[in-house]
């Protein structure tokens, strides 16, 4: 026997077989070939099985025992349902279309009877059978994709229930065969072959879940979430695609991400453990599969299951990865009840399937004595098998007993791999549920400041999940006290404890220094952050610690140094001391004296600061200098000095040198980030400037970068509440001043948001970057950072970097008291990870983020997707007046019309002929924005807005607008000319068409039909033929006379005709027509004077 290779560590689950079914199909007769199971359902008592003689089995699954039979007359069973919240009803579907549910009866032993019935789907097949969870109602779905529901009677629900025949209801019908349904608080899930719908059964609304359509058998299964901190939130829907893809959507039918299996699927499948045969792992990778999941099913705990004809798959979707896979033959149909499969194969054989973990499995194989089976689970998983966390069930001495139960003649390379797992066998003390106790037990651990006991343990020594939690929670906590120690180093003068420093000429002192030093980090002060100190205070007790470091260090260095020197000259020992102790008194008074006048200068600064801020807020009241840009200016410029001396940065930091008022001047009126497009020397006349330019600004921007501040979203000082509201209004006034001023100053005004930004009202800082984005987008790049900068302590970083796109915009919504700044930093990261698919969720965030905010961190093509999602979240008759509200400008309104015809759009080659005319039935192409393309075209505008739309239209082949604009422009020539090139008698028709209105408009449209008749035959080489059968729905003279003879008579239609010069042979269809509308208009004639008459003798009867 070979070598059992070993399952990679990431799979820790498997699909066993451990019951056979095969005699309970052969005391039911079902393994015959004359009569064959052909569905199958199971809930929690019952097994039901169909059969192809119109019987219905139901076996109690605890003993496999048949406990009824149910016959049914119309033919054979196709569909079978068990109700999930009432087991004693079951609904059943035949071959002949008839629905039946059944009421059981088994409490009050008696006869079980048909409590419901429906022949709505006769003569279709019906494809899918779906129970409502919380009423006596079944959903029935046929292969005309109509869709319909019947209540079912019972004594149950009251006297005289059982005798009511509800009446059969259809809820939908949709574009082709249903594939499955499902039903989840009050939503049905109708998967078709071309799309997905959902449906509110109360409200009577429907959805469509996407905007893409498929081609096939794709399934779509509701996802509840029921555990854990999802408890109480709305179901998820997933809905196949192709190329093993599944949308996963909110309750509300909006898309939130696909998951994509393709590659995940490229992994070796898992063997079936059954006693059919022995498992087979082939550790050979496989090529990416591309596969239609045709039926989708919840399964497990928190699982997605579907399967092919060959193989069944399951899937963990809130992780997106695949929990296994496993060739089954020949399978047919799957049904699921928690952990169990039962699976229908093609031949009629039934197997029960279970899914469980590795150590789950063995255990139960070794219960059932099943020896070699067990011993070749053991090694094929031995990572699962090896954990302490096994040992619970699998104990060491169960497997010490299984290797002595193997054959040593037939069996021999199993024993061995079989000792080899049970020597990595970890004992259970290891995985005690209590941490005191499992962290005692290892061999080495060490204890963090907090008392946190961080368990330093071999590989493997508990669950992966375990070990994780427990080194992420030590780590995270031993750096958060890591910062508070720092944090207090720098503040608090109680927490400082330094040690002396080692004399390195021992060699044992440093390791005395070493346990000094960790005993020493084991002490644990936490500021009371919550009692802030005073600014005198918190400057006098650095000042005491700074004072304590200087003399216990300088006295313990010079210590050092004069016990060397004195070994080598002793005579200079007394004056080498007091020169030392002089020099350390001297430098901490000195430092002691800076640490009082820097006191002393901070009390004066910001008093000068208060009293600069009252004088310009008090300047800036007076509505003559409020009004005038250029006094407002010069009272911010007399401020601006204080503020950048008090509050500005460091000057050790910046690159520029001189006083405050001179780093100023420099700072905000010749920054050299405001200079990019100006060399720094100006060329000499008539000195050849054509490659310095080019140079100069490369270099000045370069140097610009690299001198780039970095953005300060907290003060460097404490400032008061009352004075920070007056710099709030001061800072935020000068941003917005130097911002809309001319275009060299914007820089500065990027400048001074990035030094000031922890003084700006964000809320109009945002508004001033929406408006100016287009022209200085380096304003808008700054906000972005510094609210990136400012909400990174945010608990939903946390959420939004783990990429889990649903969990993120579930936490954005539960956080509302945010505002637009805050709410847009998290937005950009989200963009950021997960693309397109984060924009096309933020048309939920409105109108607290609107589309200007979306632009201007979007692409253009993702930019059009949230938009038409914005745009259709409303209701229908109020899209056109919402997206009106969203347009201010009307070269906005342009622009976007633009951007929608550029992007999804067909070819101009498919739309536009070489010379620039439309292309025949072009107008019949599908536009990927065509309803948002719509809504703009019918936004009122002015003349010449409209005019500029309709010539956009036209260029890029958008046929349909391009002919309603021309119907509101009265430009009706161009307009019947285009229709006669797109070759479509429809668009004459209202609304969406252009209606000719008069008999010139006939003759007109009569011409123009003629002349492009003409040209056709010309290109194509043939004469044109009158009255062709295949012409039907083209615009010809003949087409478009008998339209004329509908609407003004045949008579009329024909003298038209004879004035336009067009010579006709009509068709024996269309003289037909002819004859009929001239006999129908006579009799309307007469009919017309009959009825006149009888008016006009009853008028003079009541006269008489």
């Amino acid at each position: 026997m070979p070598p059992i290779p070993a399952v990679p560590e990431n799979h820790g689950h498997v699909l066993g077989e451990f019951d056979c079914l095969d005699p309970l199909l052969s005391a039911l007769r079902l393994d015959s070939g004359r009569l064959k199971c052909t569905c199958l359902a199971v809930s929690r008592k019952w097994l039901a099985l169909g059969t192809s003689a119109g019987g219905l089995h139901l076996i109690q699954k605890e003993g496999w025992k048949q406990r009824l039979i149910l016959t049914h007359k119309e033919g054979s069973i196709t569909q079978v349902a068990c109700c999930p919240h009432d087991e004693d009803f079951i609904a059943v579907t035949t071959s002949q279309g008839l629905v039946v549910v059944w009421e059981l009866q088994l409490e009050r032993r008696g006869l079980p009877e048909r409590v419901s019935l429906s022949w709505e789907h006769r003569g279709h097949n019906i494809t899918s059978l779906c129970w409502d969870t919380g009423a006596l109602r079944v959903f029935v779905g046929d292969s005309a994709g109509k869709v319909s529901y019947l209540r079912a009677g019972s004594s149950k629900l009251g006297k005289g229930s059982a005798f009511v025949m509800f009446p059969i209801q259809t809820v939908t019908t949709v574009d082709s065969r249903v594939v499955q349904l499902g039903y989840q608080d009050g939503r049905l899930l109708v998967s078709s072959l071309s799309r997905c719908y959902l449906c509110d059964t109360e409200k009577e609304k429907f959805w469509r879940v996407g905007n893409k359509e498929r081609d096939g058998e794709y399934g779509a299964c509701f996802f509840p979430q029921n555990r854990g901190l999802l408890v109480g939130q709305p179901p998820l829907l997933y809905c196949a695609r192709p190329g093993s893809r599944i949308w996963e959507a909110s309750f509300n039918g909006e898309v939130l991400s696909t998951h994509q299996f393709k590659q995940l699927l490229a992994c070796p499948p898992l063997p079936l453990i059954t006693f059919r045969n022995e498992p087979n792992y082939n550790p050979a990778q496989r090529s990416p599969q591309s596969l239609a999941f045709s039926k989708l099913l919840y399964f497990g705990d928190q699982n997605l299951l579907t399967w092919t004809d060959s193989a069944i798959y399951i899937f963990t979707p809130q992780n997106g990865q695949v929990l296994l896979w496993t060739e089954v033959k020949d399978l047919a149909n799957v049904a699921v009840y928690r952990g169990e499969l039962f699976c229908l194969h093609g031949s009629g054989r039934l197997s029960h399937l279970s899914l469980l973990s590795a150590e789950r499995c063995v255990e139960r194989l070794l219960r059932r004595e099943s020896w070699t089976l067990a011993a070749a689970v053991c090694c094929m998983f031995q990572h699962a098998v090896t954990t302490s966390r096994a040992r619970k069930s699998i104990p060491i001495d169960r497997l010490e007993h299984l290797k002595s139960q193997l054959s040593s003649s037939t069996n021999s390379e199993l024993i061995n791999q079989l000792e080899e797992v049970i020597a990595k066998l970890e004992p259970l003390d290891s995985a005690s549920s209590s941490r005191r106790s499992s962290i005692s037990s290892h061999e080495s651990f060490n204890v963090l400041d907090c008392g946190i006991y961080r368990v330093i343990s071999r590989r493997g020594s508990q669950s992966d999940e375990e070990t994780n939690s427990l080194i992420n929670q030590s780590t995270s906590e031993e750096e958060r006290l890591k910062e508070f120690v720092q944090e207090e180093d720098q503040v608090d003068h109680a927490g400082l404890n330094f040690l002396p420093a080692p004399d390195f000429s021992d060699p044992q002192s440093g390791e005395r220094a070493e346990a000094d030093r960790s005993d020493h980090s084991r002490q644990f002060h936490l500021p009371l952050s919550f009692r802030p100190k005073p600014p005198r205070m918190a400057l006098q007790a650095v000042k005491d610690s700074v004072s304590s470091f200087v003399k216990k260090t300088t006295e313990k260095i010079n210590t050092l140094q004069m016990n060397s020197e004195l070994r080598q000259r002793p005579e200079y020992k007394e004056a080498g001391q007091s020169d030392t102790i002089s020099s350390t008194t001297s430098y901490s008074e000195e430092l002691e004296n800076e640490l009082y006048n820097e006191v002393s200068s901070a009390e004066a600064d910001m008093q000068e600061l208060r009293t600069a801020t009252e004088k310009a807020v008090s300047q800036i009241q007076d509505p003559l200098v409020l009004l005038d840009s250029v006094c407002l200016r010069e009272a911010l410029r007399e401020w601006l000095p204080v503020l950048e001396r008090v509050l500005g940065p460091d000057v050790t930091d910046s690159n520029l040198d001189g006083s405050g008022e001179d780093r100023w001047e420099l700072d905000y009126l010749s920054p050299c980030a405001e200079q990019q497009g100006e060399s720094p020397e100006s060329p000499e006349p008539g000195e050849n400037t054509e490659n310095r330019p080019r140079a100069d600004s490369a270099e000045n921007v370069a140097s610009c970068r690299s001198s780039r501040e970095p953005v300060r979203v907290a003060s460097p000082e404490p400032v008061p509440s009352d004075l920070s509201a007056d710099l709030t209004e001061l800072a935020t006034l000068y941003t917005e001043l130097s911002c809309f001023r001319k275009h060299n100053e914007a820089l500065g005004c990027s400048t001074f948001l990035r030094r000031y930004f922890f003084l700006l009202d964000q809320e109009r800082v945002r508004r001033m970057c929406l408006l100016c984005h287009q022209e200085q987008t380096e304003i808008m790049s700054s906000f972005t950072e510094a609210m990136l900068e400012l909400t990174q302590s945010s608990k939903v970083v946390e959420v939004i970097q783990k990429g889990d796109l649903l969990k993120s915009l579930r936490s954005l919504r539960e956080l509302q008291a945010w505002g637009a700044p805050h709410l847009l930093a998290h937005l950009h990261r989200l963009y950021e990870k997960h693309g397109e698919a984060a924009v096309r969720s933020f048309s939920q965030f409105y109108p607290t983020i609107t589309p200007a905010d979306v632009m201007t961190m979007a692409q253009q093509s993702h930019f059009l997707p949230y938009l038409d999602n914005l745009v259709q979240s409303r209701a229908e008759e109020h899209r056109l007046s919402f997206l009106q509200s969203l347009l201010e400008s009307e070269s906005l309104r342009h622009d976007w019309l633009q951007l929608a015809l550029t992007h999804d759009a067909p070819q101009l080659c498919d739309t536009l002929t070489p010379d620039g005319q439309p292309r025949w039935h072009s107008h019949c192409f599908s536009w990927g924005y065509g309803r948002l393309l719509s809504l703009l075209t019918r936004l009122p505008a002015d003349l010449s807005s409209k005019e500029k739309m309709a010539e956009t239209c036209r260029n890029h082949g958008y046929w349909t607008g391009y002919l309603y604009l021309c119907k509101e422009l009265q430009r009706r020539t161009e307009a019947f000319s285009t229709i006669c090139q797109l070759d479509d008698v429809s668009l004459l028709e209202e609304p969406e068409g252009v209606e000719p209105q008069t008999l010139d408009e006939w003759k007109l449209l009569i011409q123009l039909s003629q002349q492009h008749s003409q040209q056709v035959s010309n290109v194509n080489g043939s004469s044109w033929s009158n009255g062709s059968a295949d012409c039907e729905g083209k615009i010809s003279p003949e087409s478009l006379t008998l339209l004329l003879a509908r609407r003004a008579g045949p008579d009329r239609a024909l003298a038209v005709l004879e004035e336009c010069g067009v010579q006709l042979v009509f068709s024996a269809h269309s003289e037909l027509v002819c004859e009929l509308l001239r006999v129908a208009e006579k009799r309307q004639r007469a009919m017309i004077q009959t009825m006149l008459e009888r008016c006009d003798r009853f008028l003079w009867s009541q006269h008489a």
